[in-house]
Protein backbone atom coordinates (compact mmCIF):
# COMPACT_ATOMS: atom_id res chain seq x y z
CA UNK A 1 0.00 0.00 0.00
CA UNK A 2 1.30 3.36 -1.06
CA UNK A 3 1.71 6.29 1.46
CA UNK A 4 -0.64 8.26 0.07
CA UNK A 5 -3.34 5.63 0.32
CA UNK A 6 -2.42 4.86 4.37
CA UNK A 7 -4.51 6.30 6.83
CA UNK A 8 -2.60 6.84 10.36
CA UNK A 9 -5.16 4.48 13.20
CA UNK A 10 -5.01 4.60 16.30
CA UNK A 11 -5.06 0.67 18.44
CA UNK A 12 -6.49 0.32 21.74
CA UNK A 13 -5.21 -2.85 23.21
CA UNK A 14 -6.67 -2.61 26.40
CA UNK A 15 -8.28 -5.90 25.98
CA UNK A 16 -5.41 -7.58 24.23
CA UNK A 17 -4.92 -10.12 27.33
CA UNK A 18 -8.32 -11.65 27.26
CA UNK A 19 -9.45 -14.85 25.91
CA UNK A 20 -12.22 -15.03 22.80
CA UNK A 21 -14.12 -17.66 21.31
CA UNK A 22 -14.29 -18.04 17.39
CA UNK A 23 -17.71 -20.01 16.74
CA UNK A 24 -18.82 -21.52 13.51
CA UNK A 25 -22.44 -21.35 12.93
CA UNK A 26 -24.40 -23.03 10.23
CA UNK A 27 -25.75 -20.89 7.66
CA UNK A 28 -29.47 -21.30 8.76
CA UNK A 29 -28.69 -19.54 12.11
CA UNK A 30 -26.62 -17.11 10.93
CA UNK A 31 -29.54 -16.07 8.38
CA UNK A 32 -32.13 -15.72 11.92
CA UNK A 33 -29.40 -14.12 13.58
CA UNK A 34 -29.04 -11.21 10.94
CA UNK A 35 -32.96 -10.72 10.61
CA UNK A 36 -33.77 -10.63 14.51
CA UNK A 37 -34.17 -7.07 15.97
CA UNK A 38 -31.11 -6.18 18.37
CA UNK A 39 -33.57 -5.79 21.47
CA UNK A 40 -34.40 -10.04 21.67
CA UNK A 41 -32.56 -12.83 23.03
CA UNK A 42 -31.24 -14.91 20.40
CA UNK A 43 -30.39 -18.13 22.76
CA UNK A 44 -28.61 -19.37 25.34
CA UNK A 45 -25.37 -21.10 25.54
CA UNK A 46 -24.99 -23.74 28.64
CA UNK A 47 -21.12 -25.03 29.86
CA UNK A 48 -21.25 -28.10 31.38
CA UNK A 49 -18.22 -29.22 33.59
CA UNK A 50 -17.28 -32.98 33.53
CA UNK A 51 -14.78 -34.12 36.09
CA UNK A 52 -11.61 -35.74 33.89
CA UNK A 53 -13.23 -34.35 30.07
CA UNK A 54 -13.45 -31.87 28.43
CA UNK A 55 -16.27 -29.17 28.76
CA UNK A 56 -19.67 -29.68 27.02
CA UNK A 57 -21.07 -27.14 25.59
CA UNK A 58 -24.55 -26.74 23.99
CA UNK A 59 -26.49 -23.93 22.12
CA UNK A 60 -30.29 -23.48 22.68
CA UNK A 61 -31.67 -20.82 20.16
CA UNK A 62 -34.85 -18.56 21.68
CA UNK A 63 -38.37 -19.11 20.35
CA UNK A 64 -38.14 -15.57 19.33
CA UNK A 65 -35.80 -16.39 16.98
CA UNK A 66 -37.43 -19.92 16.05
CA UNK A 67 -40.80 -17.74 15.55
CA UNK A 68 -40.00 -14.37 13.63
CA UNK A 69 -42.30 -13.51 11.62
CA UNK A 70 -40.64 -13.40 8.48
CA UNK A 71 -39.42 -16.63 8.63
CA UNK A 72 -42.87 -18.47 9.11
CA UNK A 73 -43.00 -22.04 7.66
CA UNK A 74 -38.98 -22.08 8.08
CA UNK A 75 -38.58 -24.53 10.89
CA UNK A 76 -34.62 -25.30 12.03
CA UNK A 77 -33.28 -27.09 14.58
CA UNK A 78 -33.57 -25.41 18.46
CA UNK A 79 -30.67 -27.33 20.17
CA UNK A 80 -27.22 -27.69 19.06
CA UNK A 81 -24.07 -29.08 20.71
CA UNK A 82 -20.81 -27.07 20.29
CA UNK A 83 -17.08 -28.71 19.57
CA UNK A 84 -14.86 -27.32 20.76
CA UNK A 85 -11.04 -27.67 19.74
CA UNK A 86 -7.90 -24.84 21.41
CA UNK A 87 -6.21 -23.31 18.82
CA UNK A 88 -2.30 -23.54 19.47
CA UNK A 89 -0.48 -23.00 16.14
CA UNK A 90 -1.84 -19.76 15.18
CA UNK A 91 -2.11 -16.62 16.39
CA UNK A 92 -5.57 -14.94 16.16
CA UNK A 93 -7.16 -12.08 16.83
CA UNK A 94 -10.82 -10.15 17.18
CA UNK A 95 -10.76 -6.33 16.29
CA UNK A 96 -13.34 -4.08 15.82
CA UNK A 97 -13.77 -0.59 15.11
CA UNK A 98 -15.59 2.72 15.80
CA UNK A 99 -16.10 5.54 13.45
CA UNK A 100 -16.83 8.74 15.04
CA UNK A 101 -18.55 11.09 12.87
CA UNK A 102 -18.43 15.11 13.31
CA UNK A 103 -21.96 16.48 13.72
CA UNK A 104 -21.80 19.02 11.15
CA UNK A 105 -20.58 16.42 8.62
CA UNK A 106 -21.53 13.19 7.50
CA UNK A 107 -17.87 12.02 6.46
CA UNK A 108 -15.77 10.60 9.34
CA UNK A 109 -13.11 12.35 10.45
CA UNK A 110 -10.91 9.17 11.64
CA UNK A 111 -11.39 5.61 12.88
CA UNK A 112 -10.31 3.91 15.88
CA UNK A 113 -9.47 -0.02 16.11
CA UNK A 114 -9.66 -2.43 19.16
CA UNK A 115 -8.39 -5.36 19.88
CA UNK A 116 -10.99 -7.35 21.77
CA UNK A 117 -9.07 -10.43 22.39
CA UNK A 118 -6.97 -13.24 21.32
CA UNK A 119 -8.66 -16.44 20.05
CA UNK A 120 -7.92 -19.33 22.05
CA UNK A 121 -10.39 -21.54 21.11
CA UNK A 122 -12.49 -22.78 18.18
CA UNK A 123 -16.03 -23.81 18.63
CA UNK A 124 -18.12 -25.37 15.59
CA UNK A 125 -21.81 -25.26 16.34
CA UNK A 126 -23.69 -28.76 15.25
CA UNK A 127 -27.26 -29.71 15.16
CA UNK A 128 -28.53 -32.90 16.34
CA UNK A 129 -29.90 -35.51 13.66
CA UNK A 130 -32.91 -35.09 14.59
CA UNK A 131 -36.60 -35.19 12.14
CA UNK A 132 -36.41 -31.00 12.17
CA UNK A 133 -33.09 -31.78 10.74
CA UNK A 134 -33.66 -33.99 8.56
CA UNK A 135 -36.19 -32.39 6.90
CA UNK A 136 -33.89 -28.91 6.58
CA UNK A 137 -31.92 -30.81 4.67
CA UNK A 138 -33.90 -32.28 2.76
CA UNK A 139 -35.66 -29.19 1.84
CA UNK A 140 -32.17 -27.83 0.79
CA UNK A 141 -31.26 -30.54 -1.54
CA UNK A 142 -34.21 -30.33 -3.26
CA UNK A 143 -33.71 -26.59 -3.56
CA UNK A 144 -29.86 -26.76 -4.84
CA UNK A 145 -31.70 -29.66 -7.25
CA UNK A 146 -33.80 -27.38 -8.98
CA UNK A 147 -32.88 -25.70 -12.30
CA UNK A 148 -32.60 -21.93 -12.20
CA UNK A 149 -33.91 -22.03 -16.16
CA UNK A 150 -37.23 -23.27 -16.95
CA UNK A 151 -38.88 -23.56 -20.29
CA UNK A 152 -42.12 -21.49 -20.86
CA UNK A 153 -45.25 -22.10 -23.06
CA UNK A 154 -46.45 -18.66 -24.48
CA UNK A 155 -50.41 -18.37 -25.55
CA UNK A 156 -49.34 -15.60 -27.65
CA UNK A 157 -46.78 -13.72 -29.68
CA UNK A 158 -44.90 -11.43 -28.00
CA UNK A 159 -44.21 -8.45 -30.35
CA UNK A 160 -41.77 -6.67 -28.09
CA UNK A 161 -39.10 -9.34 -27.66
CA UNK A 162 -34.80 -8.17 -28.96
CA UNK A 163 -32.51 -11.33 -29.33
CA UNK A 164 -30.45 -10.87 -26.44
CA UNK A 165 -26.50 -10.42 -27.50
CA UNK A 166 -23.72 -12.94 -27.22
CA UNK A 167 -22.08 -13.19 -24.58
CA UNK A 168 -18.82 -11.84 -24.84
CA UNK A 169 -16.44 -14.48 -23.72
CA UNK A 170 -18.53 -16.41 -26.38
CA UNK A 171 -17.43 -14.13 -28.97
CA UNK A 172 -13.77 -13.88 -27.74
CA UNK A 173 -13.42 -17.86 -28.02
CA UNK A 174 -15.22 -18.02 -31.56
CA UNK A 175 -12.90 -15.64 -32.45
CA UNK A 176 -9.24 -17.48 -31.09
CA UNK A 177 -10.80 -20.61 -32.56
CA UNK A 178 -11.55 -19.37 -36.45
CA UNK A 179 -7.89 -17.77 -35.74
CA UNK A 180 -6.46 -21.02 -34.91
CA UNK A 181 -8.08 -22.47 -38.13
CA UNK A 182 -6.56 -20.49 -40.38
CA UNK A 183 -3.02 -21.38 -39.39
CA UNK A 184 -2.05 -23.77 -41.80
CA UNK A 185 0.92 -26.92 -41.21
CA UNK A 186 3.97 -25.54 -42.31
CA UNK A 187 6.40 -28.22 -43.49
CA UNK A 188 8.04 -30.16 -40.20
CA UNK A 189 11.62 -28.71 -41.50
CA UNK A 190 10.73 -25.20 -41.88
CA UNK A 191 9.14 -25.23 -38.62
CA UNK A 192 12.02 -26.92 -37.24
CA UNK A 193 14.25 -24.34 -38.64
CA UNK A 194 12.28 -21.64 -36.80
CA UNK A 195 12.29 -23.31 -33.60
CA UNK A 196 16.31 -23.54 -33.59
CA UNK A 197 16.12 -20.29 -34.40
CA UNK A 198 14.33 -19.02 -31.41
CA UNK A 199 16.65 -21.74 -29.04
CA UNK A 200 19.59 -20.05 -30.50
CA UNK A 201 18.22 -16.55 -28.72
CA UNK A 202 16.90 -18.30 -25.32
CA UNK A 203 17.10 -21.43 -23.73
CA UNK A 204 13.41 -21.31 -22.23
CA UNK A 205 10.31 -21.06 -24.02
CA UNK A 206 6.61 -21.44 -23.01
CA UNK A 207 4.33 -23.11 -25.42
CA UNK A 208 2.40 -19.59 -26.59
CA UNK A 209 5.77 -17.88 -27.32
CA UNK A 210 6.02 -20.63 -29.59
CA UNK A 211 2.79 -20.50 -31.20
CA UNK A 212 3.45 -16.87 -31.93
CA UNK A 213 6.78 -16.96 -32.98
CA UNK A 214 6.16 -20.60 -35.36
CA UNK A 215 2.33 -19.55 -35.96
CA UNK A 216 1.22 -22.95 -36.16
CA UNK A 217 -1.55 -24.59 -34.15
CA UNK A 218 -0.69 -25.37 -31.14
CA UNK A 219 -1.72 -29.53 -31.61
CA UNK A 220 0.52 -29.73 -34.78
CA UNK A 221 3.74 -27.54 -32.53
CA UNK A 222 3.56 -29.98 -29.46
CA UNK A 223 4.28 -33.12 -31.58
CA UNK A 224 7.09 -31.40 -33.36
CA UNK A 225 8.75 -29.82 -29.79
CA UNK A 226 8.08 -33.65 -28.37
CA UNK A 227 10.35 -34.74 -30.56
CA UNK A 228 13.57 -31.99 -30.18
CA UNK A 229 12.57 -30.93 -26.84
CA UNK A 230 11.87 -31.64 -23.39
CA UNK A 231 9.34 -30.56 -21.29
CA UNK A 232 10.50 -28.80 -17.76
CA UNK A 233 8.42 -30.19 -14.92
CA UNK A 234 10.04 -28.71 -12.45
CA UNK A 235 11.50 -24.91 -11.28
CA UNK A 236 13.11 -22.99 -12.27
CA UNK A 237 11.93 -23.50 -15.44
CA UNK A 238 8.31 -25.03 -14.93
CA UNK A 239 6.08 -25.56 -17.62
CA UNK A 240 8.68 -24.07 -20.37
CA UNK A 241 10.26 -25.99 -23.45
CA UNK A 242 13.89 -26.50 -24.00
CA UNK A 243 16.09 -28.64 -26.74
CA UNK A 244 17.25 -32.04 -26.07
CA UNK A 245 21.16 -32.28 -25.01
CA UNK A 246 21.30 -33.93 -28.61
CA UNK A 247 20.07 -31.06 -30.24
CA UNK A 248 21.89 -28.10 -28.46
CA UNK A 249 24.43 -26.18 -30.08
CA UNK A 250 25.16 -23.29 -27.58
CA UNK A 251 28.30 -21.50 -28.68
CA UNK A 252 30.61 -20.80 -25.56
CA UNK A 253 31.84 -17.65 -24.79
CA UNK A 254 35.23 -16.74 -26.28
CA UNK A 255 37.98 -15.70 -23.85
CA UNK A 256 39.65 -12.68 -24.85
CA UNK A 257 42.98 -12.73 -26.24
CA UNK A 258 45.80 -11.66 -23.87
CA UNK A 259 47.71 -8.37 -25.61
CA UNK A 260 51.01 -9.47 -27.49
CA UNK A 261 54.07 -8.04 -25.87
CA UNK A 262 57.53 -7.28 -27.90
CA UNK A 263 60.48 -8.50 -25.85
CA UNK A 264 63.50 -6.33 -26.41
CA UNK A 265 66.54 -8.31 -27.45
CA UNK A 266 69.33 -7.85 -24.87
CA UNK A 267 72.57 -6.10 -25.93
Amino acid sequence: MSKENHIDRDLDLNNASRGVWLVKVPKYIANRWEKAPGDIEVGKLKITKVLGQKHQVSLSLSQAVLNLPDCKGENIPKDHRLDVSTVTQQTLGVFSHMTPVNKDSVVPESEKLFLEGKIVQKLECRPYADNCYMKLKLESIKKASMPTRKVQQLDRVVQTYKPVSDHKNNIEYIERKKAEGKKARDDKEHVLEMLFAAFEKHQYYNIKDLVKITKQPITYLKEILKDVCNYNLKNPHKNMWELKPEYRHYKEPTEPKKPETDEEDDD
